[in-house]
C-alpha cells in the first residue's frame, strides 16, 4: 500500500508516519520508485503500537524508540529483551544525596529478598519505588508502608496474569510486543480499576451515598 492508504487505515497523518520514520520509531517502506514506497500490514501493526504507547501510555518519543528497538532485538535472549523493553516504561526520578534514599532502597532490597523475587534492587523500578517511599516520608505519611506487602501481593497476582498473556504469543516479536502492550496497557487498565475500586471503597467506609440522590 501507499503511505496515503498507510494513513487512512491508522488514522496517523502522512507528515507523523514521515517523522516516526525518520526517528527511527517506524521501518522505512520498501522503494517502488524514487519518489515512491509500499508499506504492509508490519507497518500498520507498528503503527497501531507506536500511537498505543504515545497516547494511552504516555511515553515519550525517545521512550518508543527505546522499546521498538527491544522488539526488534533477535540477537538477545526473550527474557533479556522484555526487561529491555519494560526498563524504558519505568519513570526516573531524581534525589539529591541524603535525603533518605539510601535507606529507602535497602528496605527496597528486603522487601525483594524477604519475598524470594528474582528482581534487581538496583533497577530503575526498584528506585522509583525507593522514591515513592521517601515521598511518602516526606510528607509525614512514612506509614503507608506498611501496606507495601498488600500492594506486592496484588503486584503479583498482576504479573502473573500479564505473562500468562504474554505466554500465549509464540512468535518472537509477537511475544514481545504483547509483554510491551501488556505493561503500558496493563497499567492504564490496572489504574483505571484501582479508582473504581477506590470509590467503591470509600462509599463503604465513609458512608453509602443513597442511590437516587440523598443521604442515607
Amino acid at each position: 500500500m501507499r503511505i496515503g492508504e498507510l494513513s487512512r487505515r491508522t488514522g496517523v497523518s502522512v507528515p507523523t508516519i514521515k517523522f516516526y520514520v525518520r526517528e527511527g520509531l517506524l521501518p522505512a517502506g520498501e522503494l517502488t520508485s524514487p519518489n515512491q514506497a509500499s508499506y504492509g500490514e508490519t507497518h500498520v501493526q507498528r503503527l497501531r503500537l507506536i500511537r498505543a504507547l504515545l497516547d494511552v501510555g504516555g511515553l515519550s518519543v525517545a521512550g518508543v524508540r527505546g522499546v521498538v528497538t527491544a522488539v526488534d532485538d533477535a540477537e538477545q535472549p526473550v527474557h533479556k529483551v522484555l526487561g529491555a523493553a519494560t526498563d524504558p516504561l519505568v519513570p526516573r526520578y531524581e534525589r539529591e544525596p541524603g535525603d533518605g534514599i539510601e535507606e529507602a532502597r535497602k528496605r527496597v532490597a528486603g522487601l525483594i529478598a524477604a519475598r524470594g523475587w528474582h528482581a534487581d534492587p538496583s533497577s530503575p523500578a526498584a528506585d522509583a519505588l525507593a522514591v515513592a517511599i521517601v515521598a511518602l516520608d516526606d510528607l509525614g505519611h512514612g506509614r503507608f508502608v506498611e501496606v507495601l506487602d498488600t500492594y506486592a501481593d496484588a503486584a503479583e497476582g498482576v504479573a502473573r496474569a500479564d505473562l500468562d498473556y504474554v505466554a500465549r504469543h509464540v512468535a518472537r516479536e509477537e511475544l514481545v510486543e504483547s509483554a510491551v502492550v501488556g505493561t503500558v496497557l496493563g497499567d492504564a487498565i490496572f489504574s483505571s480499576l484501582r479508582r473504581l475500586a477506590h470509590m467503591d471503597a470509600s462509599d463503604s467506609t465513609f458512608g453509602r451515598t443513597a442511590r437516587g440522590g440523598g443521604a442515607e
